[in-house]
């Protein structure tokens, strides 16, 4: 991985804080022209370190009342199966393996409990879990440090 200098990291910070930044906006914060920082954006989209753009929504006002996070311990043996079944739910927004007495952490979001039991009694195929639903948050989603 190639080191970034001062401009990337700065133009990276801009992105992370609003993804709708005008080209020409980042080019006046960075002092360069507007196809350098084009260019720049490009690389950094090519090399992977910029992996997307996305709005960042109001689960309650989409009718989402139910976040949770699940552990489920899946044997190393159901992970081909698993895998393709966790991306076929769209109410599971995150999944990552992890250390620890479970292997999995998935983050979800219900419109009712209801629904949370029904997709929680269909991973127990998969093996054990461990529900917990959160009643708020104090420190939501935020940008990457970049050091």
């Amino acid at each position: 991985m190639r080191h970034l200098d001062e401009v990337d990291k700065k133009i990276i910070s801009i992105l992370q804080k609003n993804a709708r930044t005008p080209l020409k906006e980042i080019a006046s914060e960075v002092f360069m022209s507007s196809p350098s920082v084009s260019a720049r954006l490009e690389n950094l989209e090519k090399e992977g370190i910029i992996t997307g753009y996305h709005a960042k929504v109001n689960p309650l006002l989409l009718n989402y009342h139910i976040k949770a996070f699940i552990n489920l311990e899946v044997d190393p043996k159901e992970k081909p199966v698993f895998y393709p079944f966790i991306q076929s739910v769209p109410n599971a927004v995150e999944c990552n393996c992890v250390t620890g007495d479970y292997s999995m952490l998935i983050e979800t979001y219900f419109e009712t409990t209801a629904q949370l039991d029904h997709f929680i009694n269909e991973l127990q195929q998969f093996g054990r879990t461990k529900t917990q639903i959160v009643f708020s948050t104090s420190v939501d989603k935020r940008e990457v440090p970049i050091m």
